[in-house]
């Protein structure tokens, strides 16, 4: 509805700019949000919230990890200490498995090698494995527990 609200704004406005279609869907949260505001159900008014928070969040890990992998590169010094790292997550059906890995891949300097048989346990090869316990607490707070509450 959220989305259809933004194209029924572009279409009366008559500017198809993303800034104007941002502008649209603004607007018809905050409608929505207004019509709703007694219904029971409201997770769609905190998905959305979170939703963006964690695509920023992602963005900003991705331009660090690309920067890191730029500077190792670029430098004569290598800095990476390369590394597997046994991964249990809490993610449970096919789709939140599925979403986590691909997140986790798309960051440059970690590649998912396998899904246990079980779906409880990660493989991830990480190419700046300076600190094992560093590394699965960060992925554990900050990656699985943002998606699997936009997911859940």
């Amino acid at each position: 509805m959220n989305l259809l609200l933004s194209f029924i704004w572009v279409a009366l406005t008559g500017s198809m700019y993303y800034t104007n279609f941002l502008f649209g869907f603004m607007l018809g949260f905050f409608i929505l949000w207004v019509m709703n505001r007694n219904e029971i159900d409201q997770r769609y008014f905190y998905r959305v919230p979170k939703t963006i928070s964690f695509l920023f969040f992602f963005l900003y890990q991705m331009i660090i990890a690309n920067l890191q992998v730029a500077y190792d590169v670029i430098t004569p010094k290598y800095f990476f200490k390369p590394g597997i790292v046994k991964y249990r997550m809490d993610a449970k059906s096919d789709f939140e498995i599925n979403l986590l890995s691909t997140f986790i891949s798309l960051t440059p300097g970690t590649l998912i090698l396998d899904v246990s048989d079980d779906k409880k346990i990660l493989y991830i090869h990480v190419m700046y494995l300076h600190d094992k316990q560093k590394f699965m607490m960060q992925l554990k707070n900050n990656v699985e527990r943002k998606l699997l509450e936009i997911l859940r």
